[in-house]
């Protein structure tokens, strides 16, 4: 034990206390042994500290903040030193408000387009998201608080994602849920990690011994605090034995005596706490000096301009016809899109920030050397059509030399606590893009999305510039790739479906059911499209330059490969060069590639330079299901150097023995996965697959029911509450502004009742709502009246004997 002089002053009670929030951001404290309060604060792409009434989507109030581009964008410079700087940047402003550990950065898998937190993640390949997360913990940390990864783990969706449960095969899980995370912890240390919502093949995460204890404790040697989603915790007890650490946000003591009595009763052993509180009390101690050492202020302007610089790194030039851009001094532009003046920068939700200030393209083109013509709005940013606003926009089409149309996905189509509708811009957008192009065909589309769109508009563009969510500078950084002060670099980190039909999962996203089925397996993103041969509209790793690049000169080995990169265009630039790794004799199925390497190459014009790209740990690693271990299979791997996924530019091969490990597939029939043909994958292979029958189910009545299944239950008082809720929800979505308070509430399951009242309900009370919902309804509420008044009077009782235990002691 870290603390155990700490520890062995401590009541069990207050041991337990350490264990929760004592409100929605901040941590139970015990003065008496020096253990202060902790305070938490949202941040993936900047802090969202609310000094006053504080709430867990974002919709009070919060500090102003530097808004960085959101993970999309930062993941498309490939640039984990960019990221650890925009890290640093973040870290300084938790600590400059009082905020010890800053929750972020967020690094589930891209699996689906649609989900409505894609904007927060970095990719779809668990290589590049686990270095991209590295740099920013190491970043945060630098200023002496925690970071905060998030969400572990296998959490790909907002429909029920408080109860639903992720179905996955043990391979599929390492491989590409968890790799992410293994990188993150391995390579950078942080302080404490987030444990996700869901279930993961029934148990809920933040209560699974195999992902805390075997698998982030045990096998990667993480030593700091998990902490639950904000509401995520289940149960308590089942947790702290897991390996959980703070229940959040603010459950009351109700948890802390459910605690006292397992360890009374023995189904709890008070080493556990006494780990638990350890790993509390050393987070609290670890981030004290950083948070009080810190200055009151930071370097505003300094910080706007690395979001500007972040921003312009994450651009990725999709299209350049005729080498449109970068646009020459003088030209006439017109600016198109309401999103021109008011921009779209960052996602809806608790990621949320009050920036200190957002730059617009109407109120930055003044300080370049293009000459606006006019700027109109062109059509309803929420959709629907505006004949008048149509019209303008091509009239100032016709005066201008080049448009800049600003087209992109509006604040609701991505939120916390919704799944997007659809891969497809609004359709308002599309015809004005078409009709504009009918009158000038010089048209440079500036792209504000936080995932995937559907782009069967592109040939109404000459050149289209991806601008993600570029946070509060984002704007400017356009300016700077159109006007060709900076020259683009970026590079996808997820593929760009043609359709969304095409998407592995499409048909099963969302999971309304209980089960969230992973049936495709390893086959997520470019794995699924190069393996099935399935066309893409943009691949991964893709992206255009103002140059151009070529490769020569490969020289491989199993631990590295090296080759030169010539800088062969007219002007200096950078290059992503990506190593992937491919066996296409092999035995055990697999992607047809994986990147397992990458570097980031700046080269003047006419520049040559010798670029070495190490072959680490993870380079043939697969997880073998039979051996339950890491194993390499033998024989000739195929090294490929390339510009993106579907661009190779140097093929090599390498021998290897191998461990002569098992074929954990022999004798099953796994015949969809042999092939990626797992659009539709049966039963009985997805069976094969998990080693085990497909769980099913219904939603039952109990306290992990959710508010949108009340309808299923026997009480006529919560037959209303369901259908207020499920009325105000869809009136709201239909007007355009999602309700996220009632999204929330939609998703959410009855339990977490009682763990986001600061006490006002206890799971007991929950329980006797639950008899309410099974009919028993004088016995539910009368239980209830009782439960309350006993809650109330037990709180106050244990909150003064922890009080007066707490308080320092007099000499």
């Amino acid at each position: 034990m870290r603390h155990a002089d700490i520890l062995k002053k401590l009541s069990l009670a207050e041991k337990c206390a350490l264990l929760q929030g004592a409100t929605t951001f901040g941590t139970w404290p015990n003065e008496r042994v020096g253990v202060g309060s902790l305070e938490f604060s949202d941040g993936p792409n900047g802090v969202r500290h609310q000094a006053g009434a504080a709430d867990h989507l974002g919709l009070n109030g919060s500090e102003p903040a530097t808004c960085f581009p959101t993970a999309v964008t930062v993941a498309n410079s490939w640039n984990p030193a960019l990221g650890e700087r925009v890290g640093a940047a973040m870290g300084e402003e938790a600590a400059a408000q009082g905020v010890g550990t800053l929750l972020g950065p967020g690094l589930c898998i891209k699996r689906n387009p649609l989900c409505g937190r894609n904007f927060e993640y970095f990719s779809e390949d668990p290589y590049l998201a686990g270095k991209m997360a590295a740099g920013y913990v190491r970043g945060i940390q630098s200023n002496g608080i925690a970071a905060c990864p998030k969400h572990f783990a296998v959490n790909s969706q907002e429909t029920r994602r408080q109860a639903s449960d992720s179905v996955v095969d043990e391979r599929t899980l390492r491989e590409i849920y968890l790799t992410a995370f293994e990188i993150c912890v391995r390579e950078s240390d942080p302080k404490s990690i987030m444990s996700s919502y869901n279930l993961v093949n029934g148990t809920y995460a933040n209560e699974s011994p195999h992902l805390l204890k075997d698998i982030l404790r045990g096998e990667w040697g993480f030593g700091g605090a998990v902490v639950t989603d904000w509401g995520g915790s289940n149960d308590h007890v089942a947790g702290v034995r897991a390996g959980s650490t703070f229940e959040m946000p603010a459950p009351g003591l109700g948890s802390v005596r459910e605690l006292i009595a397992a360890v009374k009763a023995g189904t709890l052993s008070e080493a556990d706490v006494d780990e638990r509180a350890d790993e509390a009390i050393e987070l609290v101690l670890a981030t004290r000096a950083g948070v009080e050492g810190a200055p009151a202020s930071f370097d505003v302007e300094a910080h706007h301009r690395l979001a500007r610089e972040a921003a312009a790194a994450g651009c990725v030039l999709l299209k350049n016809e005729g080498s449109l851009l970068p646009l020459p001094p003088s030209v006439k532009v017109a600016l198109i899109g309401d999103f021109a003046k008011t921009p779209r920068y960052q996602g809806a939700g608790s990621s949320a920030v009050n920036s200190t200030k957002v730059d617009s393209l109407l109120g930055l083109i003044d300080e370049t050397d293009l000459s606006l013509v006019g700027y109109e709005p062109g059509f309803e940013r929420h959709g629907g059509k505006n004949e008048s606003r149509r019209e303008a926009a091509l009239d100032l089409a016709r005066r201008a030399d080049v448009i800049l149309l600003c087209l992109g996905l509006d604040e609701i189509a991505e939120s916390e606590g919704a799944e997007r509708r659809s891969m497809r811009l609004n359709e308002n957008q599309v015809e004005l893009a078409h009709a504009v192009s009918q009158v000038n065909p010089n048209v440079v589309v500036l792209l504000s999305a936080g995932s995937a769109v559907e782009t069967g508009w592109v040939a109404d563009a000459r050149s289209i510039l991806y601008c993600a969510l570029g946070g509060q500078a984002g704007a400017g950084a356009a300016l700077d790739v159109v006007s060709g002060r900076v020259n683009p670099s970026g590079k996808l980190a997820e593929t760009w479906p043609v359709r969304y039909a095409d998407v592995a999962s499409a048909e099963s996203f969302p999971a309304d059911a209980l089960a969230a089925e992973y049936r495709e397996g390893l086959y997520v993103g470019y794995r699924y499209y190069q393996t099935a041969r399935v066309p893409v509209a943009y691949p991964f790793g893709y992206g255009l330059s103002y140059t151009s690049f070529s490769y020569a000169d490969l020289e491989l080995s199993e631990w590295d490969v090296s080759f030169t990169l010539v800088n062969d265009g007219p002007r200096a630039g950078t290059e992503v060069a990506q190593l992937y790794i491919s066996k296409p004799d092999h035995a055990v199925f697999r992607p047809e590639q994986e990147l397992k390497g990458f570097a980031r190459v700046e080269l003047e014009a006419g520049q040559s330079r010798r670029v070495t790209i190490e072959l680490g740990d993870k380079a043939f690693r697969y997880f073998n299901v039979r051996t339950n271990q890491w194993e390499v299979e033998g024989g000739t791997y195929e090294l490929r150097v390339a510009a993106s996924a579907d661009d190779v530019r140097l093929t090599g091969h390498v021998e290897l023995s191998g461990t002569g490990a098992p074929d954990p597939y022999e004798g099953v029939d796994v015949r969809p996965y042999e092939t990626a043909d797992v659009a539709h994958v049966d039963d009985a292979h997805f069976a094969a697959l998990l080693g085990h029958l497909v769980p099913g189910g219904a939603a039952e009545i109990g306290c992990n029911m959710c508010f949108r299944d009340l309808n299923h239950g026997r009480s006529p008082l919560f037959w209303i509450v369901w259908l207020v809720l499920r009325t105000i929800k869809n009136s709201s979505e239909r007007s355009g502004h999602p309700n996220l308070n009632v999204l929330f509430i939609w998703n959410m399951p009855l339990r977490a009742l009682a763990k986001m009242t600061n006490g006002m309900v206890n799971m007991r009370m929950v329980d006797s709502l639950v008899m309410e919902i099974r009919g028993f309804w004088v016995i539910g509420l009368v239980r209830l009246i009782v439960e309350f008044v006993a809650n109330l009077v037990q709180n106050a009782l244990l909150s003064r004997k922890i009080a007066a235990a707490s308080q320092p002691r007099s000499a």
